[in-house]
């Protein structure tokens, strides 16, 4: 079974999809950590070196590789569906789940994090206000479920998504129980 997780900066994608992983037994992918170690520096550093484009460029080659041999649980980054052939790839090749949150939500969890480039603004909420407003149709169009991230735990939030996966028949019922949760 392959997973993929999308959602806006903060959304919860790398928490959530290690968790998920763990309790599912597969192997865990944040694809933003394969880029870092492909280009061998920060996503920070080479976007600022590169440029968005660049990045965009490697992103979709990346999206490519783990879509030619899809497996376990990937997190990836919050831009990921900004291209049509990324969409394309996450949406024939994984169930994929976005992980929506609001722009407050996301700016309350992420108002200290320097790592993360297109939030290197003067106004960061107002930068998640048209992230949001920009990716979420995209997320919507690429993903197969929805799930509202809003306050729950990410053990709660691994708990929904289990349902689901359940509920579309992409694990037995009880397969993913947890009984410590």
């Amino acid at each position: 079974m392959a997973v993929a997780l999308v959602g806006l900066p903060g959304a919860g994608k790398s928490a959530v999809g290690k968790r998920l992983a763990q309790r599912l037994q597969l192997p865990f992918i944040d694809s933003d950590d394969l880029i870092e170690r492909r280009i061998g520096c920060s996503i920070r550093d080479y976007f600022e070196r590169e440029g968005e484009q660049s990045f965009r460029d490697l992103e979709q080659e990346v999206i490519a590789d783990l879509a030619a041999a899809p497996r376990g649980i990937v997190s990836t980054g919050g831009g990921s569906v900004l291209r049509e052939a990324n969409r394309r790839q996450l949406r024939e090749h994984f169930h994929v789940i976005y992980l929506r949150s609001s722009p407050e939500d996301l700016f309350r969890r992420l108002r200290h994090d320097v790592k993360r480039p297109l939030l290197q603004v003067a106004d960061p909420l107002g930068r998640l206000h048209e992230l949001y407003a920009a990716r979420d149709p995209l997320y919507r169009e690429t993903a197969h479920d929805v799930v509202e991230t809003g306050r729950p735990t990410v053990a709660m939030l691994v708990n929904i998504i289990v349902m689901q996966l359940e509920l579309a028949g992409l694990i037995a019922p009880g397969t993913g129980s947890d009984p410590q949760v």
